[in-house]
């Protein structure tokens, strides 16, 4: 089970990134996508479970949730845009990954045995971060987050 990681699109979708997650079972995007059009072609790839970002307005990203949350490969993973914003203990909820963005900032790291991603910006190149996406392989344990440099 590949489960592709994606956030902070604003509104654009690489071709680039469009190859990183080809071959995924699940694409999770983690907000700020920026129009409909990026979750259709995400949707042409795999499933996709996507959480409104701050940037996402107007009627369309209204059917977005601002938090979702995905049961996949024995790991039910929390999603959200801004990890600041969760107001619930993951541990204590029995989540195993929290997937989220906002920050364009790639990060990996194990909180009171919840593993949280965030897999940096995608999308236009912002205070001179990488444009990446990530991937992890959920049949591997431990699970690790691959980044993928798509800029």
């Amino acid at each position: 089970m590949k489960l592709g990681l994606i956030s902070d699109t604003h509104g654009l979708l690489r071709d680039s990134a469009v190859t990183a997650l080809g071959g995924c079972d699940l694409i999770i995007h983690a907000g700020d996508v920026g129009n409909a059009e990026i979750l259709e072609t995400l949707r042409g790839l795999a499933p996709v479970v996507a959480v409104r970002g701050n940037i996402d307005t107007g009627e369309w990203a209204q059917a977005l949730p601002l938090t979702a949350e995905a049961d996949v490969g024995g790991a039910r993973i929390l999603v959200i845009h801004n990890v600041r914003d969760i107001r619930t203990d993951p541990a204590a909820a029995g989540y195993r990954i929290v997937v989220s963005g906002h920050s364009h900032k790639a990060a990996s790291v194990v909180k009171n045995g919840v593993l949280y991603l965030n897999p940096g910006a995608a999308g236009p190149r912002r205070f001179r971060l990488p444009i990446t996406t990530g991937m992890v392989d959920l049949a591997v344990k431990p699970w690790v987050l691959q980044l993928i440099d798509i800029g």
